[in-house]
């Protein structure tokens, strides 16, 4: 009989092209399962280890050893380290005890039960060797036809390999039949999936520049790089590039000549149309770039809140901002940056309201009066820290001071700042420890609430969503949460 089970397996292994160990842990798989019912629906863990060249086979009951504080979660497959030790001396917890016991013949092993498991092995390893041969070539495009739809994703087929198009991550309004042609991204690959294991996707970022890579051969030779992609999936998207040769025009080069190159990419997703930016390491150049066709009047970098304030004229604000903010969000995105469209009054009002609150803070706290403050914010200094730490030497270039008065303010503001954090921690122990205690409040937010007169988790649950906002500088959706969170102890013993 073993002589007969090594034929098998030989015969398996040569039909299905699989490796011979493949239908040997089949064997072993359904050997074991035929065994565990012997013992009359005990959870037991069994192993069986078959003889690759006799065709002999031998069968063990095994215990996972385990810690003892652990206790026995399943007393017929585990056994506590102290009892394991006086079985075995060296052994360590992770490890298996195991017994020999009898063997199952294989006669009498269910025929069906051990077929459908060695077929069900046999074709877990081919779909898996089909998937190792069409990821080693290297694709991330995956081109291929609509096989069905399943629950609204579409399976996609490629030869003998399928890939799942989920509906998200369709192009909306975009809508295939059976035996259509898709192409699509190949997001990643998870072999727990039943069925097509490849996920793919037509709207991530990845798969436009992936189609810029295919449809331009000088970002495959090096010439050029593209940095970044931001989508609306189906109606506009900006990718940002670089060039890495002076001769080559990164723009001009992906529009291709009469527009065939960025047309290509626009066909294939649906007509999404495509604002090929310039890429700068200058943040304010490169946001510019990214607003367009938008023209930009100004800009002021905010580089502590990672945001931007873009002033534009009355005729560029529209375009600016785009159909329901469209064309600002994708410049945002594209950038990394937090970017404020706004007029030339807007920007006349918010610089007043900054520069009134500088001015205050420096007549205040350096003890000066209104001319020296507006000296040092006409220099560019807005806060304290600027005044104590800049170069000492940036500041005596300044026309009005001397070296004395120079000195005298960096001093002042170090005292100020001292006297401030003295008075930010005397406020912060203040704080109840209940609100401490509450989950999401780091020391910054502690401190904040602190200064704006919040010191009990009551007293932050009483507040509205745009005092906190005020208090905390945080958005309104986290304020919300926060506040929810405050809130939750009222409603604890209600239910």
């Amino acid at each position: 009989m073993n002589r007969e089970m090594l034929m098998l397996v030989e015969a398996i292994s040569r039909e299905k092209n699989v490796e011979r160990d493949v239908v040997f842990g089949a064997v072993e798989l359904a050997l074991a399962q035929a065994t565990k019912k012997l013992y009359n629906g005990a959870e037991v863990d069994i192993r069986v280890a078959v003889d690759r060249d006799s065709g002999n086979y031998e069968t063990f009951r095994r215990w996972l050893v385990v810690p003892d504080e652990a206790g026995l979660q399943n007393p017929d497959a585990e056994e506590l380290l102290m009892d394991a030790k006086d079985r075995i001396a060296d052994v360590e917890e992770g490890e298996y005890i195991e017994e020999g016991v009898e063997s199952v013949p294989i006669g009498r092993i269910g025929a069906m039960a051990a077929k459908q498991v060695i077929l069900q092995k046999i074709r877990d390893a081919e779909r898996e060797m089909l998937l190792n041969d069409f990821m080693s070539r290297g694709d991330k495009i995956f081109v291929g036809t609509v096989k069905r739809m399943d629950k609204g994703d579409l399976i996609v087929e490629s030869g003998r390999v399928e890939g799942r198009l989920k509906r998200g991550e369709m192009i909306p309004k975009e809508n295939f039949r059976t035996g259509d042609r898709v192409r699509a991204m190949i997001m990643e690959v998870d072999l727990t999936l039943r069925g097509a294991p490849i996920l793919l996707s037509r709207n991530a970022p990845a798969f436009m520049i992936e189609l810029f890579r295919q449809e331009v051969p000088e970002i495959e030779q090096g010439l050029l790089e593209i940095k970044g992609c931001a989508r609306d999936a189906g109606s506009r998207a900006k990718i940002a590039v670089l060039s890495h040769d002076k001769r080559v025009d990164p723009i001009g080069t992906c529009v291709g000549v009469r527009g065939t190159r960025v047309n290509s990419v626009t066909n294939e997703l649906a007509g999404e149309r495509v604002d090929i930016v310039l890429w700068s390491e200058d943040p304010a150049q490169f946001v510019i770039g990214a607003l367009a066709p938008a023209n930009v009047s100004s800009i002021v970098v905010d580089e502590e809140k990672h945001s931007m304030d873009v002033v534009v004229d009355e005729e560029n604000l529209a375009m600016a901002i785009g159909r329901g903010g469209q064309n600002v969000r994708l410049a945002s995105d594209l950038t990394g940056w937090k970017i404020n469209i706004m007029d030339a009054a807007e920007s006349a009002q918010k610089l007043a309201v900054e520069t009134d609150g500088a001015r205050k803070l420096f007549m205040e706290k350096l003890d000066v009066d209104e001319e020296i403050a507006d000296i040092l914010i006409n220099e560019g200094f807005t806060s304290l820290e600027e005044v104590a730490y800049v170069p000492l030497q940036e500041m005596l270039e300044i026309e009005s001071f001397d070296e004395d008065t120079v000195n005298e303010l960096r001093a002042r503001a170090k005292d100020a700042m001292l006297t401030m954090e003295i008075a930010k921690e005397e406020s912060v122990e203040e704080v109840s420890q209940d609100l401490r205690d509450l989950d999401g409040l780091t020391p910054d937010l502690i401190a904040k609430l602190a200064e704006g007169g919040v010191h009990t988790r009551d007293d932050l649950a009483d507040l509205a969503v745009d005092e906190l906002t005020d208090i905390t500088g945080q958005s309104a959706d986290e304020a919300k949460a926060l506040i929810l969170k405050a809130r939750a102890h009222w409603f604890a013993g209600s239910e």
